[in-house]
């Protein structure tokens, strides 16, 4: 699967890390951002759960 987060859009709400931070973390500046190594969410059944938890809707993900 291909995550992408826009980053313009992304506000930091943080509800993506929180639904499924084996993939999904903040970074510095509080702005969601993929866990290194788990760029294409390693099968996690909570990736599409994160990106509709996502308030702005700056998560899509796409099946190969």
């Amino acid at each position: 699967m291909h995550i992408d987060i826009d980053t313009a859009v992304c506000i930091g709400a943080g509800q993506c890390a929180l639904t499924a931070p084996e993939v999904f973390t903040q970074d510095d500046d509080g702005f969601s951002a993929l866990v290194p190594g788990r760029e294409g969410g390693d099968g996690s059944p909570l990736v599409r759960e994160a990106a509709r938890a996502c308030p702005v809707s700056a998560i899509s993900v796409v099946e190969p």
